[in-house]
């Protein structure tokens, strides 16, 4: 039959409605006839695309009415006030800003009637009458006891099967029995019978390869997907998709399951999304390195930081490298190499000397002119290897030190001389000019091939007849398992005594020797200069 459109539009008039359904508008839609408008409820505002709406923060834009001591709080189309300092009623504000409840029981602020006792909650306080009631029963604000109907409370009193029926202050459960046809039982309540579903059981009735489907009172058993029925045993077996259709289904590898299959990848791979390509594994992410991983395709490098090397093992633990221990860490350091991991440290000996800028040699500290010393005001400081000295060397009696009478502050030489009192002919007579102290810092010889020039004394020939003085230098004390000697050497045209170290000392060593230089004529001493070197052997030496 042909239906006019003026019928079509009668019968429904808002056939040609563009707001139909709600139309395109994500909240308000008012037709216009020739078209449609998009508005939003109170609290949202139309977006530049005409049809979805976006909330209106008017914590924002300003348009909330909190006011003095409230905090705007923006919602879904609105906004509500949250007060920033109130506890509300039953609490009262603490010093530290903390809300604190008001026991109205123990201020005497509670209204309970002289036959109730105050009980204080959080925030408030209740009023519990002084009779107890019984079991059973639930006592009203008057303090009157009142049945409680146990049947209809949420948890069941009764078992199922039962039906609950109350008593004054109790109840009792009487058991219902319905009988129910093959197929059906009694529901939990036990007071109508409904379909046993036979599917659900755990024997599965209708065997491997079925699908199982209930139905009133019965159920029947149909094929799986994933296999096919047997014309000749009449059961379902398994269909074998990875030889059915071989390489059409996985990228790598096709595993056969009952009723389906499912694709696994290689080493180095991993399943794509779509359950059947295969993709690279970028085990890095695993971190399988014990310092740095590179992902290749289908598997992975690691490679180790500097200071360390990749272990011949297995070939993902780093090992540190003792860079002390190299055919070449025994120069890395002037004094010891301590490897740590992944570099190493130069240290130096625990006192007397600090590491060097360039955190490999040992630079001795100069305890005096650093004034790090303790030598008190009679002493003169001298710097050592790795230490200091404090010696007080006083010129002994018709002898003075040369320059101001003063203390020294540094110096490596303190030098006495000769200062007669008026008339005092045995001083005068007396051969000795000068007496030197002088101190001097010795490394140990651990190879010790050849001797050591050590000190060079250098003799300034007196006024006398030339080529009648002859000049003799000796070693007189100190000289302790003869460990050094002294030898007459002419240089630039001086008379020089050059004292020189024969045997190898092992540090630390202080020992003092007596140098005398002696300017002979006719067989006899004329002029005497005495020096007391004082050796002080370093057990290091850099």
């Amino acid at each position: 039959v042909e239906i006019s459109k003026e019928e079509l539009d009668q019968e429904d008039p808002y056939l040609h409605d563009g707001c139909r359904g709600g139309g395109p508008c994500s909240q308000q839609c008012r037709d216009t006839g020739s078209s449609y408008v998009c508005s939003c409820f109170v609290g949202y505002q139309l977006q530049p695309d005409g049809i979805t709406c976006e909330d209106i923060n008017e914590c924002i834009t300003g348009t909330h009415n909190c006011g003095i001591g409230q905090t705007c709080v923006n919602t879904l189309g609105s906004f509500r006030c949250q007060r920033d300092t109130s506890c509300g009623t039953g609490y009262e504000l603490t010093d530290d800003s903390r809300c604190k409840d008001i026991d109205e029981c123990e201020t005497g602020t509670h209204n309970c009637p002289p036959d109730f006792i105050c009980q204080n909650t959080p925030g408030s306080f209740r009023c519990r009458p002084k009779l107890q009631c019984m079991s059973g029963f639930i006592q009203d604000a008057l303090g009157n006891c009142i049945d409680i109907n146990e049947c209809l409370s949420t948890n069941m009193p009764c078992p199922a099967g039962q039906i609950c029926i109350n008593t004054d202050g109790s109840f009792t459960c009487q058991r219902i029995s319905p009988s129910c046809g093959r197929g059906y039982h009694l529901n939990e309540d036990g007071t109508r019978c409904v379909d046993v579903d036979e599917c659900s059981s755990s024997n599965q009735p209708c065997g491997e390869g079925h699908i199982c489907i209930n139905a009133p009172g019965n159920y029947r058993c149909e094929c799986k997907a994933g296999y096919t029925f047997d014309v000749i045993s009449r059961t379902c077996i398994d269909i074998n998709e990875c030889r059915r259709y071989p390489g059409r289904l996985c990228a790598h590898k096709c595993e056969n399951t009952p009723g389906s299959y499912y694709c696994t990848c290689t080493m180095g791979f991993k399943l794509s999304a779509d359950g059947r390509s295969c993709e690279d594994l970028n085990e890095c992410e695993s971190n399988p390195c014990s310092q740095e991983c590179a992902n290749v395709y289908g598997s992975y490098q690691c490679y180790c930081r500097r200071g360390f090397q990749l272990s011949d093992i297995d070939g993902i633990s780093c090992e540190d490298i003792d860079e002390c221990a190299l055919p070449t860490g025994g120069h890395i350091c002037s004094f010891r190499c301590v490897n740590i991991p992944g570099s190493f440290q130069c240290t130096c000996p625990s006192t007397g000397y600090r590491l060097a800028p360039n955190a490999r040699n040992c630079q001795d500290i100069d305890e005096c002119v650093a004034e790090s010393h303790n030598c008190s005001f009679n002493e003169t400081c001298f710097n050592i290897q790795g230490g200091f000295r404090c010696l007080s060397l006083e010129c002994p009696e018709n002898y003075r030190k040369a320059g101001d009478t003063v203390r020294l502050e540094k110096t490596d030489t303190v030098r006495c001389i000769k200062s007669c009192r008026p008339n005092d002919v045995s001083c005068l007579l007396d051969p000795v000019h000068t007496i030197s102290h002088t101190v001097i810092s010795l490394p140990t010889f651990r190879e010790f091939t050849r001797p050591e020039e050590i000190i060079f004394l250098r003799a300034i020939t007196p006024t006398y007849p030339a080529n009648q003085a002859d000049i003799i230098f000796d070693i007189t004390e100190g000289n302790l398992r003869d460990s050094f000697d002294i030898i007459k050497r002419y240089m630039d045209g001086m008379t020089v005594g050059v004292v020189r170290q024969v045997r190898p000392i092992i540090g630390p060593f202080h020992a003092i020797l007596k140098l005398e230089m002696n300017y002979v004529m006719g067989g006899v001493v004329s002029h005497r200069n005495i020096v007391n070197v004082h050796i002080f052997v370093s057990e290091y030496w850099f």
